[in-house]
């Protein structure tokens, strides 16, 4: 499972062969914890008694920005206060992030394929960011409360995660923000330091197969 022992003639001898792949999961890894301290995405809602429009700002672990103006809007057409949603994953949100980053600290360190498993959840994480978000979007939008005052005048809708949605004369406008771009960083170098994984550790799983079937 930990792979080939790499000998120390061969590591004198292409010492950069075998540094690139710790140096550029090195970067996934910063970028990654990085990525917590800054707002992955918000969302701007335009109202005609709020004309310079409501943001609501998501980190991974909280939200900011205008939460209790939106909520006092959504109470009247029967949706939940926003922090009822993901609470869950806010509450995990930044140990999930720790377990990723030695994650891919560890597939920095062995030297078989397994590091490709180890990093599978860095990889796919900007994304399931954006699918968890849009999920709770969906149960907000669609699940609205019918003894709320105008309940009787809105239909359940859904506010898109990226991009414009409409409802009756409410605007929303939906954009990931810099945290969410760091993520992805961090996926993007995850893929460098595999691809230099496998360039620095294939010829040696290869030899030492060709080795056994020789024996």
């Amino acid at each position: 499972m930990i792979g080939p022992r790499v000998g120390a003639a061969e590591l004198d001898r292409d010492r950069t062969r075998f540094a690139l792949p710790a140096l550029a999961l090195a970067a996934a890894r910063i970028l990654l914890l990085s990525s917590v301290f800054l707002p992955y995405w918000s969302m701007v809602l335009e109202a005609p008694q709020y004309p310079d429009g409501l943001e609501l700002v998501a980190y991974v672990n909280r939200l900011e920005g205008d939460v209790g103006e939106i909520d006092g809007l959504n109470h009247y057409i029967g949706m939940r206060p926003l922090n009822e949603a993901a609470s869950m994953e806010r509450a995990a949100s930044v140990w999930m992030v720790i377990a990723m980053a030695v994650f891919i600290e560890l597939a920095a360190t062995i030297r078989s394929k397994w590091a490709a498993l180890l990093a599978l959840p860095v990889l796919m994480y900007p994304f399931g960011f954006l699918l968890d978000l849009q999920f709770w979007l969906w149960s907000h939008g669609s699940n609205l409360d019918p003894r709320a005052p105008l309940s009787s005048s809105v239909q359940p809708f859904v506010p898109p995660a990226l991009g414009i949605g409409t409802i009756g004369q409410f605007r929303t406008l939906g954009v990931v923000k810099i945290g969410w771009w760091f993520a992805c960083a961090s996926s993007a170098a995850t893929l460098v330091g595999l691809w230099f994984h496998r360039r620095a550790y294939k010829p040696l799983h290869d030899a030492m197969r060709g080795g056994g079937s020789r024996s």
